[in-house]
């Protein structure tokens, strides 16, 4: 089984999911993905050595993440 498979068979009702299936659920990279949660950027649980993503928590995460206003960066900062 190939890893596009294991991304699209995931069931609807999969609450849990590996950073592989999140990985294609957000299609993001699990590289970038394992960095956010190792700073606790994202919402996840380490297991052992896996990590777990609760699909709720993601989503809710998601939400909040594309309603947040855009910050502006900036080079300097202005006293």
């Amino acid at each position: 089984m190939d890893s596009k498979e294991t991304v699209t068979n995931m069931e609807p009702q999969d609450k849990w999911l590996t950073i592989e299936e999140l990985s294609g659920y957000l299609k993001m990279s699990r590289s970038k993905l394992y960095q956010m949660a190792q700073k606790g950027e994202l919402p996840g649980s380490k297991i052992g050595t896996q990590w777990r993503f609760d699909r709720d928590r993601i989503d809710a995460w998601m939400n909040e993440k594309m309603s947040a206003p855009k910050k502006q960066k900036t080079g300097a900062q202005h006293a």
